[in-house]
């Protein structure tokens, strides 16, 4: 719809309205048209907010038969909960307090699950038992005693250690 014709009734409302003040005789003149130029002002911000939300210039949707044949994004190959493990793994290589806090915990706590389904005992009822399983290695990064890293700031695990450990635990 063009802009003259959006105008149209508001115009001639507008022109109403002025008939309308300047025919009371108890409201002078020069104030009957302030309060017209205030409500003519108004309503032409009206008429242009609404002409200015259906611009021309705007593509129209395309119909259902192309919206169907446009490829949609393909969604993420990985698993989040795959991802914020990677994630754990690069912080913990990077960061000892990461690793002593995220990390360790997370991978005791797979080694766990498995030690429990697979063996049929608890990783902290029987610790002697899961360190012959687990070896003197990954035992160590895993043991539920483990000490706080000196340096909480120093470099992480070592990436073989994390591998080796994320082996034997799958091994289980």
């Amino acid at each position: 719809m063009r802009l003259a014709k959006r105008f149209a009734w508001p115009g001639a409302a507008a022109a109403a309205v002025l008939i309308l003040l300047l025919s009371l005789p108890e409201i002078p003149t020069s104030r009957a048209l302030g309060i017209w130029v205030v409500f003519a002002t108004a309503v032409i911000l009206a008429v242009l907010d609404r002409h200015a939300g259906e611009s021309p210039w705007e593509p129209k949707p395309a119909p259902r038969f192309e919206q169907a044949l446009k490829k949609r994004k393909p969604k993420s190959r990985q698993p989040e909960e795959l991802l914020r493990m990677e994630r754990e793994i690069v912080l913990g290589g990077a960061d000892a307090d990461h690793a002593h806090r995220q990390l360790l915990p997370l991978l005791r706590s797979a080694a766990a699950a498995r030690i429990a389904a697979r063996h049929g005992f608890e990783l902290e009822q029987r610790p002697e038992a899961a360190h012959a399983l687990l070896g003197d290695d990954v035992w160590e990064l895993l043991r539920p005693d483990r000490p706080e890293p000196p340096d909480r700031h120093a470099a992480g695990l070592p990436h073989k250690s994390i591998v080796a450990a994320i082996e034997q635990i799958e091994a289980l």
